[in-house]
């Protein structure tokens, strides 16, 4: 993580308005996007998370700022000796924001909705080894697994996992009742969402007494807003280019962290050339992943060689691995048996890193003999072509998703990576517990991809994020989407 703040020296009268404007009980950041709905238990839009993560909802665990999983509603467990068994032990005097009390009874409800089989939770397969859930007393929940799986407390810190109750569910679209420090206040649809402190929280209780989510589509209006300190922080800030801007004004700080966003060049596995292992490798040394970090991204992104964040105590740099070297790409081409190169697609969505790497990322395959076809599409386009109709050759896509390196070991995913050895791996890995075990073997995931080629691996995302200098508390990486103000207040 890096935290990026140049504040110079005011003069006393400006120091005097900026002490008098920081005191202050509320908070006003800006999107870029809007959720569709408040129910971060039935879809998949990050923005949902982004609003009401910990702010409204909780889970049995959660996650921090550094991507450290912690206790939520659960204040402690215990775990079986063979794995399968989780007992989870409930904070006392939690209420939800209706005055309810929430229990035993309401986790179960909460664990067997998001994986029913009629459930439409985006992850369900987070779920999928629960066997069953049982009530011990109402402080206490006993989660049983069909098998051993290592990552269950992880999986119960994200947003799909928060605890909800069974009489609120009705409304949780768009009147979401939780268990968070911040109760749901309003939402004027197209402009904002607002919060407010919860007077009753179990916890901890917010320093805030009140929060406003202001949408913002328009990376142009984005820094019209900020300059004006029409919002006092706008989270993933949509236009790196105005950042060194920022850094010089004593008004702002910016932040600078990692996301779990691994940028890659989406490469289908089935499809000819791509079936060939020396086709992917040239692909991969044709790429100059700096060059894409500073002409896309302005320089903001960490380079990576596989699918995995180096903010990871796992992570292995293995960049060297497929390093820039277009000579190399042009013999294994050749030793390919196409000497004179390819036509292939390249299908590009609408985020910038895309757009802009993506005519990077052309002009540079067409150096080794690749000629890519830049398809320009809408994300309902490629979700529908690339994601499900896996009818591409290459494409750019950002994955925002927690350590999701699992993805591989599904040879049926849209860049169709088949391999049984993988696939074994991942299940051993499923079922361990071990910390020291699990890190030798995501490492060796981690090394089989990348000596596979399976994709091109360009960088992390990092996390950008603009706020006035007196705003304290604001998470500088996004180890989940989140926008997490339980910490948040301003300097005195």
């Amino acid at each position: 993580m890096t935290f990026r703040s140049i504040v110079f020296a005011a003069s006393s009268t400006l120091a005097l308005m900026a002490g008098t404007a920081f005191a202050k009980d509320s908070v006003t950041i800006g999107l870029q996007l809007e959720p569709p709905h408040l129910d971060p238990t039935s879809a998949a839009a990050g923005a949902i998370d982004q609003v009401l993560y910990s702010n409204v909802f909780e889970g049995l665990t959660r996650f921090m700022g550094d991507g450290s999983v912690v206790p939520g509603l659960a204040e402690s467990w215990e775990i079986s000796a063979d794995g399968l068994s989780y007992t989870f032990h409930l904070n006392a005097g939690v209420t939800f924001h209706d005055g309810t009390t929430m229990d035993a009874e309401d986790v179960k409800f909460s664990l067997d909705r998001a994986r029913a089989e009629d459930s439409t939770n985006a992850q369900k397969a987070l779920f999928a080894d629960i066997a069953s859930v049982d009530v011990i007393d109402p402080a206490t929940v006993k989660v049983t697994l069909s098998k051993a799986n290592g990552n269950m407390l992880f999986n119960l810190a994200w947003g799909d996992a928060v605890i909800v109750a069974p009489e609120s569910i009705d409304d949780i679209k768009t009147s979401p009742i939780g268990t968070g420090a911040f109760k749901f206040s309003g939402w004027v649809q197209g402009d904002s969402i607002t919060l407010e402190k919860n007077a009753n929280y179990w916890g901890t209780p917010a320093v805030l007494d009140s929060a406003t989510f202001k949408f913002i589509s328009d990376p142009t209006a984005a820094f019209a807003a900020v300059m004006a300190e029409d919002v006092d922080a706008f989270a993933s800030f949509p236009a790196p280019e105005n950042l060194p801007q920022f850094e010089a004004d004593p008004r702002f700080q910016v932040l600078v962290g990692s996301t779990e966003g691994e940028t890659i060049l989406s490469t289908n596995n089935k499809q000819a050339p791509f079936d060939d292992v020396r086709v992917r490798e040239a692909l991969a040394h044709a790429i100059d992943r700096q060059a894409i970090i500073d002409g896309a991204m302005f320089g903001y992104g960490t380079p990576i060689g596989t699918h995995f964040a180096p903010h990871h105590p796992a992570y292995k740099d293995l960049t060297g691995n497929s390093a820039y070297d277009p000579e190399k790409a042009k013999a294994l081409l050749a030793e390919a048996g196409l000497p004179d190169g390819f036509e292939t697609t390249l299908h590009l969505p609408p985020p910038s890193y895309a757009r802009r790497g993506g005519e990077i990322i052309a002009a540079q395959l067409a150096q080794v003999g690749i000629k890519a076809e830049i398809i320009n599409v809408e994300w309902a386009q490629w979700l529908e072509t690339v994601f499900r109709g896996k009818d591409f050759g290459l494409t750019i896509v950002s994955h925002t998703e927690p350590m999701d390196i699992g993805i591989y070991a599904r040879p049926d995913y849209y860049f169709q990576y088949d391999n049984a050895a993988f696939q074994e791996l991942m299940t051993t890995l499923n079922g361990t517990t071990d910390p020291d075990q699990r890190m030798a073997m995501l490492q060796q995931a981690q090394e089989t991809i990348a000596n596979d080629y399976v994709n091109g691996y360009l960088f992390q995302m990092a996390s950008l994020s603009v706020a006035k200098a007196g705003l304290q508390g604001l998470w500088a990486n996004a180890p989940t989407q989140a926008i997490d103000l339980t910490a948040v207040s301003w300097a005195d």
